[in-house]
């Protein structure tokens, strides 16, 4: 094939390519800028569904009334402390739990049992109301632990992390058995700098769950002064007092569409600000020359 033919299918293809993804990019980023511009518009252009790409009526009143409560501080800051145990938590009971699960039936005795289980109890849940029960049994009800151990082993995860984990040359780990190498050292100064892609999606899962979970703060918290974030914020739209509070100067400016708008920008705000940091790991090489020969 002439390459001046070769060069301008490359061409082609190159363009069709940039298209596709630039169209696939507006896609996604569509719905982000149509729910921050009715946030951000007034509740008549926004419930007559007037608002598209741009605010109309521009006013910062639906975030204001979200701010003005008394317990949205309040219940932001549970949702930053359930956030780091959570995703603390869960991170170390993974990576914890993963490693020894990637090795082979001989290393580790009772592997397949473990793995049994693991998989049963993903598949399996005893369900809302034992749930509850252990929970109020364990004195943990109006507790933040009562929204972070529930989910303290996620089992997906661990499947991803020992899956990763055995895809790792063996011969890294058996140089360091080699040198005197216990399991302990070859986790910590091996396996764990190996392995920051799977350490990446794993944080950045459990810092999604934690932080968009509502229903668990629904259930264990009696009192709404324990609230998390999002529960909170559900319970604003979900208010049947929610005309008292269009009414204070604000009925003009604020609705339920607005307000709900509002509240999906604000949970989304902190995963956007994640993501960026995150997203290297996700298509960096991850043992490439490691092993040589």
């Amino acid at each position: 094939m002439p390459t001046s033919t070769r060069s301008a299918g490359t061409l082609i293809f190159t363009v069709a390519n940039y298209c596709f993804l630039g169209i696939a990019a507006a896609l996604c980023l569509f719905p982000v800028l149509h729910i921050v511009a009715v946030s951000l518009s007034s509740a008549g252009p926004a419930a007559a569904n007037e608002v598209v790409l741009w605010p109309i009526e521009f006013t910062m009143s639906s975030y204001s009334v979200l701010v003005s409560k008394a317990s949205f501080l309040t219940s932001f800051g549970i949702s930053v402390e359930r956030t780091v145990l959570g995703v603390a938590l869960n991170t170390t009971l993974t990576l914890l739990m993963g490693y020894p699960l990637s090795k082979t039936s001989k290393e580790l005795p009772g592997r397949n049992v473990y793995m049994w289980m693991l998989v049963f109890v993903m598949l399996f849940n005893a369900g809302l109301v034992p749930n509850y029960l252990l929970i109020k049994t364990l004195g943990l009800i109006d507790s933040i632990w009562a929204l972070v151990l529930p989910s303290a082993v996620p089992i997906f995860n661990i499947i991803l992390v020992m899956n990763f984990m055995k895809m790792l040359p063996r011969e890294i780990e058996e140089a360091a058995y080699v040198d005197g190498a216990s399991y302990w050292v070859s986790w910590w100064k091996l396996i764990l700098p190996l392995s920051k892609p799977v350490i990446a999606t794993i944080v950045l899962f459990s810092f999604v769950m934690h932080w968009n979970s509502w229903y668990d703060g629904l259930i264990y918290m009696n009192d709404n002064k324990n609230y998390p974030l999002q529960t909170f914020l559900y319970t604003v739209i979900q208010e049947q007092d929610i005309t008292s509070i269009e009414q204070a100067n604000e009925a003009t400016s604020v609705n339920g569409v607005t307000l709900k708008a509002a509240q999906i920008f604000i949970a989304m705000v902190p995963i956007l600000f994640l993501y960026p940091f995150l997203q290297k790991y996700f298509t960096k090489g991850i043992v490439i020359g490691a092993v040589k020969g």
